[in-house]
């Protein structure tokens, strides 16, 4: 039986959508969420913003999961470019799952998919991700990547 897993960054946005991490390992990384109102658009279904960030953080975390035996788990990695397909309405609990095609030093090429709990494909992606260890900003300042606490119990 898998068990939810703790994400391996701190990434607000993604906890105050409600994803959950399920697996992160070779090369592959599997994210759910049960949808809630805060997740529809006007039709009553996933809006596609939800949709596109769980494609991006799947293929993200399929990304780094390369490294997740470095210490500190390796470099983070920043979304470079990102394409979607949508299929079908998302309704209910959803699926997806992203994974690592291929990888050079500096780049990720990825592909995720959203499935309902019906297993049928509701959105589909594919990405290029920077591999980077501090993400430069404003005024020559870089922002470290916020890593989460090996010790904290919290599992968001």
């Amino acid at each position: 039986m898998t068990t939810k897993l703790s994400f391996p960054v701190h990434i607000p946005f993604v906890e105050e959508l409600g994803l959950e991490l399920w697996r992160f390992g070779g090369g592959e990384a599997e994210l759910r969420v049960d949808l809630a109102e805060a997740h529809l658009n006007s039709w009553e279904v996933a809006h596609g913003g939800v949709l596109m960030t769980m494609l991006d953080v799947a293929m993200a975390h399929a990304a780094r999961s390369h490294h997740s035996h470095e210490p500190g788990q390796g470099p983070g990695v920043a979304t470079v470019e990102m394409k979607t397909s949508f299929m079908r309405p998302a309704e209910g609990r959803l699926c997806a799952t992203g994974k690592l095609l291929h990888r050079t030093t500096t780049l990720a090429f990825c592909e995720a998919r959203v499935v309902d709990e019906h297993e049928q494909i509701c959105a589909h992606a594919t990405g290029t991700f920077k591999y980077l260890r501090a993400l430069p900003t404003r005024g020559r300042h870089a922002k470290t990547l916020q890593r989460r606490d090996p010790s904290s119990t919290e599992n968001p």
